[in-house]
C-alpha cells in the first residue's frame, strides 16, 4: 500500500515522502497514529504541490544563500583583541565572539553554532573560518585579528 508519510518514520521513510508499507501496517498503526495518509488521487495531487512548494522554496534559498557566500568571501572581517607585544591574545577569539562581529559590521546574523573553527584563536593574525550558510554550501570568512 503506498502511503505519504506526515512525520518520520523510522525504518520506513522522512516526512513528506510517499513509500510502500505493508497494508497492515498502515492500517493499524500509521493511520491511527497520523504519521501517514493514505496515498489516494487526491492526497497524491496535493503531495504534489507541496513538493513543487518545497521545491521552489529549496531553489530561492539556496539562491540567496549563494549571494552572502560570494559576498562573504570578498570581505575581511577586522577585529581588534587585546594582547602583548608578541601577538599573544589575553584570552581567545571564540566564534560567539566572531558572531557579534559579524553583525556589527556586517549586518549579518549567523548563528554561532555554524561558526566552524578548529580552536578559539589565541595569537593574532589572518585566519579563515567556514561559515555553514545551508546544508552543503559553506563560506570562507578571512578574519584580520589586530592589537
Amino acid at each position: 500500500m503506498k502511503v505519504i508519510l506526515i512525520e518520520d518514520v523510522k525504518g520506513l521513510g522522512k516526512k513528506g515522502e510517499m513509500v510502500n508499507s505493508k497494508d497492515g501496517y498502515a492500517r493499524n498503526f500509521l493511520f491511527p497514529k497520523k504519521l501517514a495518509l493514505e496515498a489516494t488521487d487526491e492526497n497524491i495531487k496535493q503531495w504534489k504541490e507541496e513538493q513543487a512548494e518545497l521545491k521552489a522554496k529549496i531553489e530561492k534559498e539556496t539562491k540567496e544563500a549563494n549571494a552572502i557566500k560570494a559576498d562573504i568571501e570578498k570581505k575581511v572581517l577586522k577585529m581588534k583583541a587585546e594582547g602583548g607585544a608578541t601577538g599573544k591574545l589575553f584570552g581567545a577569539v571564540t566564534s560567539q565572539d566572531i558572531q557579534k562581529a559579524l553583525l556589527e559590521e556586517f549586518g549579518l546574523d549567523i548563528d554561532k553554532r555554524k561558526i566552524e573553527m578548529k580552536e578559539n584563536i589565541k595569537q593574532a593574525g589572518v585566519y579563515t573560518v567556514v561559515l555553514r550558510l545551508y546544508p552543503q554550501i559553506t563560506a570562507n570568512l578571512r578574519v584580520n585579528i589586530s592589537i
